[in-house]
């Protein structure tokens, strides 16, 4: 008896399945996202059962070797990776369009090349002379970086399969992108959730059988994530977010996931006409372009991972127009944690921001999502309020409570010695008062001013006045 095939609707930006068409996604709230699937059914009367083997347990004690890892050449891209490609490891990399992935990827190519491991690029968007292009302007163009790589243009899973079944010592290969594979055994177009889950799937596990390592880029969705499903996230053991807003030139690394490494580490590049550049010192190109002496600006030492962070906050106030409800517009920080703090500054030191429009912008394109940056928000409000300028040399940090304390906040000494490396000569934290904290040693050079609550702040704007 043939086998009827069994229609159903899937939401191409999330996965989820629905028996009927509907407009609207329940479960991630996009609209028209919903395509029809056929799904060949299977009646269980013909279902074959193999009989299962016994699984062996192990105990939890023991030792495991370390990872085998190859690192790249790229020293932020190790970085974000936990030290470098682990063997047989998948990771996803993803981006808005236009955003450098694709460069990246042959910059790291070429870079592995350059230490004689082979790499496969296969591209399912871009003819090889495209990709050969791209080289030439980004002056790749020594044989030693070249020789290694292998470029091929393929969309067909099948035959990328039956290619790597037969091919050796291959150290990476780079599937650019994943939503322009096919897999011929299964219904759909490319880029369906069918089609994206099944040939990423099939490529996985041939990248653990074959112990190369495999790097899938992804495209993302209007909001900045991961288009296809969710499970695509879960298959893969790292999956790396290329950010940056095309008004700048820095471009951010960050790890959303990572098995074998950490996952609050980013790399910072800046794009230049030869390609992607690595910064080593995000910090110094943050604050190139400061002005110091101008009321509403505050240095913040942040952290991402492991590397201390000094950027400008920038904060504009504005007499708001007529009866309207004063607009609060944020970028690079969050929307919500800036009225949160607001509110403190009226409740607590009875400045008042009812009547002026706030604009708060992080410097430089980055985004900040630690609550350690309260106090230099903080500080860049009361001095736009008062239009009393924070001292050029003062850096700043720490968490603010809804009674307005300032909290104590990881790795303080991290960033005092980054804020004493770039020359400042004052820093405004948290006062050290839980117990079992040591007191911060003092660079030569560098005053640790240290505050307890909102309002010891804010007294020495109305003292400066």
């Amino acid at each position: 008896m043939a086998k009827k095939p069994v229609k159903q609707f899937v939401c191409q930006s999330c996965g989820s399945v629905y028996p009927k068409w509907t407009g609207k996604c329940e479960a991630c709230g996009e609209w028209n996202t919903i395509e029809e699937e056929q799904v060949q059914a299977t009646p269980l009367s013909v279902v074959e059962h193999r009989r299962g083997q016994k699984i062996v347990f192990t105990g939890l004690d023991g030792d495991s070797a370390p990872p085998l890892r190859q690192e790249v050449g790229i020293a932020e891209l190790d970085r974000v990776l936990g030290g470098g490609l682990v063997q047989a490891s998948v990771s996803l990399v993803g981006g808005d369009p236009g955003i450098g992935k694709s460069t990246l990827l042959l910059q790291a190519a070429c870079a592995l090349s350059k230490q004689g491991r082979r790499v496969l690029y296969i591209s399912g968007e871009e003819s090889i002379n495209q990709i050969r292009m791209r080289a030439n302007r980004l002056g790749l163009e020594g044989s030693e970086q070249r020789k290694n790589i292998e470029l091929a243009a393929c969309i067909n899973v099948s035959d990328i399969l039956a290619t790597l079944e037969t091919e050796q010592n291959i150290t990476l290969v780079i599937i650019d992108s994943i939503q322009t594979m096919w897999l011929d055994s299964i219904n759909g177009a490319p880029g369906t959730v069918s089609q994206v889950r099944a040939s990423a799937f099939e490529l996985i596990r041939l990248a653990k059988k074959k112990e190369f390592s495999l790097i899938f880029v992804g495209h993302v969705t209007k909001e900045g994530s991961l288009a296809g499903p969710r499970v695509l996230e879960h298959m893969v053991d790292a999956v790396l977010y290329f950010e940056g807003d095309r008004g700048h030139q820095f471009r951010i690394l960050r790890a959303a996931k990572n098995r074998f490494g950490a996952t609050d580490e980013i790399g910072v590049f800046s794009m230049t006409s030869e390609g992607l550049a690595e910064v080593s010192n995000p910090s110094a190109l943050f604050l190139a372009e400061r002005h110091g002496n101008i009321a509403g600006s505050a240095v913040f030492a942040g952290l991402e991972g492991t590397r201390p962070v000094l950027l400008e906050v920038q904060v504009l106030l504005a007499p708001k127009a007529g009866d309207s409800a004063p607009r609060r517009t944020v970028i690079g920080w969050d929307g919500a944690r800036l009225n949160m703090l607001l509110a403190i500054l009226e409740t607590r030191c009875s400045l008042r921001f009812n009547s002026v429009d706030v604009y708060l912008n992080m410097a430089g394109g980055l985004r900040i999502t630690e609550p350690a940056a309260d106090l230099a928000v903080a500080a860049a409000l009361a001095s736009a309020l008062t239009r009393q300028p924070t001292s050029p040399g003062s850096v700043f940090f720490g968490e603010i409570g809804l009674s307005g304390e300032v909290r104590q906040v990881p790795q303080a000494d991290l960033r005092v010695k980054e804020a004493h490396k770039l020359g400042f000569d004052e820093v405004v934290l948290p006062k050290r008062v839980a117990k079992g904290n040591t007191k911060l040693s003092e660079p030569k050079g560098l005053r640790l001013v240290e505050i307890g609550h909102i309002t010891d702040l804010i007294s020495q704007f109305t003292m400066g006045e």
